[in-house]
């Protein structure tokens, strides 16, 4: 895919971190001067809230014209709410409620969104539902016949055992946000090494995972841990933000 850009935030809301962690989406969503930026959230008791959040992070980074767009399973997101945007920014939350809402009914056009050059930025639960396979939640799995925990249980999204799940496939790599934070690269590390999903990026907080045209850089405050599958076992690499 030519003149794609894809940017995958770890989750996090330190103020100071939002120029480098939402400025390179919002320096991409902005065309000939204008930018429009489509804010995606959960419908839920906490949306006015976070969107608020999300504004001031969109404000320290550079832009005030962000809208919101409240999506539920009941009321899935449509393309018509995102129309004139010059971006899709999808929020965070409770990461299954986000993946119904969004990708059974808007998958094939978001990807035709973003392979015309419209850029796509996800933070926590709108990073891991962008990827061909969503990791989207589980704290536990059966290996070798025996459960075992593969994550703190803060990240589950109230879910026991690993959930994988097809995304909108933007990126060809798996998610895990708050990496450092919470542990999630064991996660994705047993996820991989099942075989669950091939190869992986898990994302510190207040850090960005930059995808352009294919090509990987990270921004932020932060690390980016990439986990792929070899012969005989599984390569680690940590790579630091660049900016």
């Amino acid at each position: 895919m030519a003149n794609t850009a894809v940017f995958l935030i770890g989750g996090g809301w330190t103020a100071d971190a939002y120029p480098r962690t939402y400025g390179p989406f919002v320096q991409a969503a902005t065309v000939g001067g204008r930018t429009r930026i489509a804010c995606v959230l959960l419908d839920d008791a906490h949306r006015d809230d976070l969107f608020g959040m999300v504004q001031f992070a969109f404000n320290a980074a550079g832009t005030t014209d962000v809208y919101p767009v409240f999506v539920s399973p009941a009321r899935p997101l449509q393309r018509a709410d995102v129309e004139g945007a010059t971006g899709i920014f999808v929020a965070g939350g409770h990461t299954p409620a986000y993946h119904d809402a969004i990708v059974p009914s808007a998958s094939a056009w978001i990807r035709e969104l973003v392979e015309s050059g419209i850029p796509y930025a996800g933070n926590s639960a709108g990073a891991m539902i962008g990827p061909e396979r969503a990791i989207a939640g589980g704290w536990r799995m059966t290996r070798a016949g025996q459960q075992v925990e593969i994550c703190s249980k803060e990240v589950s999204e109230e879910v026991d055992e690993l959930d994988v799940r097809p995304g909108l496939g933007l990126v060809p790599f798996s998610v895990d946000p708050h990496a450092a934070q919470y542990g999630t690269p064991t996660r994705l590390l047993h996820a991989i090494d099942a075989g669950r999903v091939d190869d992986g990026w898990a994302i510190d907080e207040d850090t960005v995972l930059i995808v352009r045209d294919g090509e990987v850089s990270v921004a932020g405050r932060g690390v980016a841990w990439h986990v792929r599958k070899v012969e005989g076992g599984l390569t680690v690499e940590i790579r630091p933000a660049q900016d």
